[in-house]
C-alpha cells in the first residue's frame, strides 16, 4: 500500500511539474473575461452605439426649446429710373370741408431711384407650443432607443464572457486531458520497467514485453494529442482575450463553482433579446401617435427683428433701420387623399407585429431555459457517475496492481485496470467541464450571467 501510495505523489509531482510552461503567465477566469471586455470590437461598437442613442436623446429634448437663427444679406444691382409727378392742379377745400372750386399748382416733382449696394441682416426665435405630439412622442421613442441599444450592449457583453468561458474551460479541460495522458503514460512506463527488469530475469516472457509496449505506444500518441490539444485550446483563449496567439499563457485550473438550483421559473422579461424586443414594441406604439400627430394642428410662436440699409430716392437713403416682428403660426391639416389615415392603419400593423415576435419569442426563450436546466441536470448526473466511476477505478487499480505484485493476477488484467482507470479519469474531466458548460448556457438563458 505504501509503495502504491508514493508511486501516485510521484506521478502528481511529475504532472505539476510538467503541466505548467516555462514562465507561462497564469491567468484567472476572471482576469480573462476583463481583458476579453477591453479587446472585443464588438463590445467596443455596442458602446459606441449607446453613446450615440444617448445624444439622440439629447438632440430631440432640444426641440422642446426655441431655435434661434441670424441671416444675413448683401446684394448689388444697377438697377435704377426715374418718375415724374406733375404738373398738376390740386383742389382745395375750405374752413367747413367743402370743395370751393379753387386749386393750388403743383409743379412737377421727379423722382430717381437706385438700388445699388444693400445689405441687411436679422435674428429669428421660433418656439413650438403644441406640435401634435410629435416632439414628446419622438422624445420617448429616443428614450426606448437608448434602453434597446443598452441591452443591445449587455447582450453583446453576455456572448463575450460565455465565449471566454468556454474558451478558458476548453483550456482547462485540454490541461486536465493531458495530466489524465501523462500519468497513464507514467504507469505503463512503470510497468514497462518493471515487465523488462522481469524478463531479464527470466520470470517474464517476450510476450508480456510486447503487450505492456502496444499500451505505451498508444499511450505516447495519445500524451502527443492532448499536447496539441492544449496548445491549440490555450491559443484560441489568446484569441478571445486579445493576446498574440503565441503568447505563453496557462489558466488557473480553477472553475467557478456551479453548485446551482436551476429552475425553468426564471423570469424571462430579463432576458436582453426579450427586452429588446418589448422596446421595439413600444417604439411601434409610439410610432402611431407620431402617425396621429399628423391629424393634429401645430401651433408656434415666432420673433424676428431685421434690419435693412439701402436703395435711395433722389439721392438719399430710402430705407436704413431695423423692425420687430412677432407672431403665431398655426397649421390645421385639413384633406390628403388618405395619406395621413393609411400612414396610421400601416403603424397599426406594425405595432401588431411587433407584439406577435415579441410574444413568439417568449415562448421559444421558456423553451430553451427548459431545455438548459434538463441539460443542467443531466450534466450534474453525469458528474456524479463520473466521480463513483473514478472511485471504483482508482480502487480496482490498486487491488490489480497488488494482486499482480502478488502474482495472483494476469498482466492483461493489470493492463485492463489501468485502461479503465485511464478512461474513467478522461470521463471525469469531460463531465466536470460538460457541467461548467451546461452551467454556462442556464445563466445566459435565466438572463444572469452579467
Amino acid at each position: 500500500m505504501k509503495t502504491a501510495k508514493t508511486a501516485y505523489i510521484i506521478i502528481a509531482c511529475a504532472i505539476a511539474a510538467l503541466a505548467m510552461p516555462l514562465h507561462a503567465e497564469v491567468l484567472t477566469l476572471d482576469e480573462c473575461i476583463a481583458m476579453a471586455k477591453r479587446n472585443n470590437k464588438l463590445l467596443r461598437a455596442a458602446d459606441l452605439q449607446s453613446q450615440a442613442a444617448e445624444l439622440n436623446i439629447k438632440s430631440i429634448k432640444g426641440q422642446f426649446f426655441p431655435s434661434i437663427s441670424v441671416t444675413g444679406t448683401a446684394l448689388y444691382s444697377d438697377v435704377d429710373g426715374s418718375y415724374s409727378m406733375g404738373p398738376f392742379d390740386l383742389p382745395v377745400k375750405d374752413l367747413s370741408g367743402n370743395f370751393n372750386g379753387m386749386s393750388a399748382y403743383m409743379p412737377e416733382l421727379p423722382l430717381e431711384f437706385e438700388l445699388g449696394f444693400a445689405y441687411g441682416g436679422g435674428i429669428k426665435l421660433e418656439q413650438p407650443i403644441y406640435m401634435g405630439g410629435k416632439i414628446s412622442t419622438g422624445y420617448r421613442m429616443a428614450k426606448t432607443g437608448h434602453a434597446i441599444a443598452l441591452q443591445s450592449r449587455r447582450l453583446t457583453e453576455a456572448e463575450v464572457i460565455v465565449k471566454t468561458s468556454q474558451a478558458y474551460a476548453d483550456a482547462v479541460k485540454a490541461r486536465e486531458l493531458r495530466e489524465v495522458a501523462l500519468a497513464y503514460n507514467t504507469l505503463l512506463s512503470e510497468l514497462m520497467r518493471t515487465v523488462e527488469s522481469a524478463k531479464r530475469h527470466g520470470l517474464k516472457s517476450q510476450n508480456d514485453v510486447l503487450k505492456v509496449q502496444v499500451k505505451l505506444n498508444d499511450s505516447e500518441l495519445q500524451l502527443r494529442r492532448a499536447e496539441n490539444g492544449l496548445r491549440l485550446a490555450t491559443m484560441n483563449l489568446c484569441h478571445y482575450i486579445g493576446r498574440p496567439l503565441i503568447d505563453s499563457i496557462s489558466t488557473a485550473n480553477t472553475l467557478p463553482d456551479c453548485d446551482y438550483t436551476a429552475t425553468a421559473t426564471a423570469d424571462i422579461a430579463e432576458r436582453p433579446e426579450y427586452q429588446m424586443l418589448q422596446g421595439q414594441t413600444d417604439i411601434a406604439r409610439h410610432k402611431i401617435a407620431m402617425a396621429r400627430a399628423d391629424y393634429l394642428p401645430q401651433i408656434g410662436l415666432v420673433g424676428q427683428y431685421g434690419y435693412f440699409n439701402g436703395a435711395k430716392l433722389n439721392g438719399r437713403k430710402l430705407i436704413d433701420g431695423g423692425s420687430w416682428l412677432v407672431g403665431v403660426q398655426l397649421s390645421i391639416p385639413i384633406y390628403d387623399f388618405g395619406h395621413r389615415y393609411n400612414k396610421i392603419k400601416a403603424a397599426k400593423a406594425q405595432y401588431a407585429q411587433a407584439i406577435a415576435e415579441r410574444d413568439d419569442t417568449y415562448e421559444m426563450l421558456s423553451l430553451e431555459i427548459q431545455q438548459c436546466v434538463n441539460n443542467l441536470d443531466e450534466a450534474a448526473l453525469e458528474l456524479r457517475l463520473a466521480d463513483a466511476s473514478v472511485a471504483s477505478a482508482d480502487e480496482n487499480l490498486r487491488s490489480s496492481r497488488r494482486q499482480y505484485e502478488a502474482g495472483v493476477e494476469t498482466l492483461s488484467d493489470y493492463l485492463e485496470a489501468q485502461t479503465i482507470w485511464q478512461q474513467a479519469r478522461q470521463t471525469q474531466v469531460e463531465a466536470r467541464i460538460n457541467k461548467y458548460l451546461r452551467y454556462l448556457e442556464y445563466q445566459k438563458a435565466a438572463g444572469i450571467i452579467n
